[in-house]
């Protein structure tokens, strides 16, 4: 915490640092000043925000409807580039806090408390939408709400691996569809915030071994992560390092589980429990995009449709298929 009044220069450099602040922990039960709970709100990295911004493409008199207000910030960032701002936050505290903000300094958004994943219904069509959180489904209100030819741009956190920054552009038939451009790490729209569900338990496990090193799974390539989340969208994976590493993974349904761990020799661990054979699963994605000559993040991209979404490899009609 720094005392702007008690130190004027450590107070703005600290403002002009390309750092991200939390401003609420816990969903507002906690302090973030004292450095304990979960975060659940900040202001993001002005690198961060510059780097989604751009993708917008904005034009001055464009009408963005922003997912996440926050403290505002983007939202004032957008209105200073001549965007017409739509906001939406459902924590009600938050956008109470962040539209005195905004009216204070004549920024002119309108702020609206409810669930980022409906969007603005009523408001018609948006030149962009700019979301602030992570989605791990991008909701189709958003492309319906988006004039053809617009922009998405949203953090991808899908259920494996790291997450993605995501270029989507609306066209007439209704869809979305947009390439990878770089890493992204976001707090999750609150609908969609889940948990990995792995039991202490180990009894009932069933106990193999394999020569598919698991912290390579883990670690090897973020267009490896892409080509698993698209094979597996209900499989996550969470890496443990330690003085042995292990993969942990679950199903969302929390049907399956099972832990990876790395022996040291030809030979890993692997404890697996329930219906699906989850390592097996993985390790055949994993060397499925091996197969395809080891692509990088920049060759796959997403597309949004009323049925849902689908990842693709180098073309929209390339969807990747279990």
């Amino acid at each position: 915490m720094i005392d702007k009044r008690r130190d004027s220069e450590g107070w703005w450099e600290a403002v002009y640092s390309d750092a991200s602040i939390v401003t609420q922990v816990d969903d507002g039960r906690g302090d973030p000043a004292g450095g304990v709970g979960e975060a659940t709100s900040s202001l993001s990295a002005p690198g961060a925000v510059v780097a989604f911004l751009e993708l917008l493409d904005l034009q001055p008199g464009d009408r963005i409807l922003e997912i996440g207000t926050g403290t505002g910030w983007t939202a004032a960032l957008l209105t200073a580039l001549g965007a017409h701002v739509t906001t939406v936050e459902v924590d009600s505290g938050l956008a109470e806090q962040a539209a005195a903000r905004l009216e204070r300094h004549g920024n002119g958004v309108e702020v609206l408390v409810q669930d980022g994943a409906i969007g603005a219904p009523g408001r018609g069509s948006f030149d962009a939408v700019h979301v602030t959180c992570g989605v791990t489904h991008l909701p189709y209100a958003w492309v319906e709400q988006t004039r053809p030819g617009g922009r998405i741009a949203a953090p991808w956190m899908p259920e494996w691996g790291d997450g993605h920054k995501l270029n989507l552009t609306v066209t007439g038939d209704g869809l979305a569809s947009g390439r990878l451009v770089g890493g992204a790490d976001y707090m999750m729209l609150r609908a969609q915030r889940g948990t990995l569900r792995v039991p202490s338990d180990t009894s009932d496990a069933r106990e193999t071994g394999t020569r598919i090193d698991p912290r390579r799974v883990a670690y090897e390539s973020y267009g490896a992560d892409a080509a698993i989340a698209g094979l597996l969208p209900d499989v996550a994976g969470v890496a443990c390092d330690g003085d042995r590493f292990e993969l942990v993974l679950a199903d969302v349904a929390g049907t399956s589980w099972a832990r990876c761990r790395r022996t040291g020799t030809a030979e890993h661990q692997v404890l697996q429990a329930g219906p699906r054979n989850l390592w097996g699963e993985v390790a055949d994605a994993y060397q499925r995009w091996e197969s395809w000559g080891r692509p990088g993040r920049g060759r796959f991209g997403l597309s949004v449709g009323p049925g849902g979404q689908v990842v693709w490899l180098d073309d929209p009609s390339n969807v990747l298929r279990r």
